[in-house]
């Protein structure tokens, strides 16, 4: 018992790291100014190559989500991984496997970056079936169902700021 709820915990960090790695990658994050700093925007004549400003992307749907967990978990998905109630994964009808969703709570606008690697969810009312670590991110799992925002995200270029990464086996 001790043994599968570090693995669990372990997977969970090294999710989030990855995670971070995919946020900075794609938000273009940056490291907090300090306020003390002065900062001098670039003259004209400076040859410097600056980042695009990312435009916030529109709602590719809104509508309710749901979650589904340890009834699931270990059995094989619609993109034949077996289904890991800890991955923050979801199920979607129509969306491209290994595409990535951010998922807004619009009850407490809190938000998760999910990959799509299942068919559902099986209730024609709901837009998004989400795994559980997705849903306790979002703070639903106590209710099971909400109101969220779909956005898709651009999948980032493969380099050396992001790692997929895996417990040892």
């Amino acid at each position: 018992m001790l043994e599968t709820t570090v693995k669990r915990v372990h997977k969970i960090v090294l999710n989030t790291m990855a995670l971070g790695a995919f946020v900075s990658a794609t938000m273009g994050a940056s490291a907090p100014v300090r306020a003390d700093h002065q900062v001098v925007p670039p003259s004209p004549s400076d040859a410097q190559v600056q980042k695009p400003k990312l435009k916030p992307a529109k709602a590719f749907d809104v509508g309710t989500a749901s979650w589904y967990g340890e009834a699931f978990d270990g059995k094989t998905t619609a993109s034949g991984e077996p289904y890991d109630m800890y991955e923050l994964t979801a199920a979607h009808r129509t969306l491209p496997m290994g595409t990535w969703v951010k998922v807004t709570n619009l009850r407490n606008h809190r938000w998760v970056l999910v990959r799509i690697n299942d068919r559902g969810p099986v209730p024609t009312d709901r837009i998004i079936d989400l795994s559980y670590s997705a849903a306790k991110v979002l703070k639903m799992s106590g209710r099971g169902i909400a109101r969220v925002r779909l956005d898709l995200m651009k999948t980032p270029e493969p380099s050396s700021d992001l790692a997929m990464l895996r417990l040892p086996r």
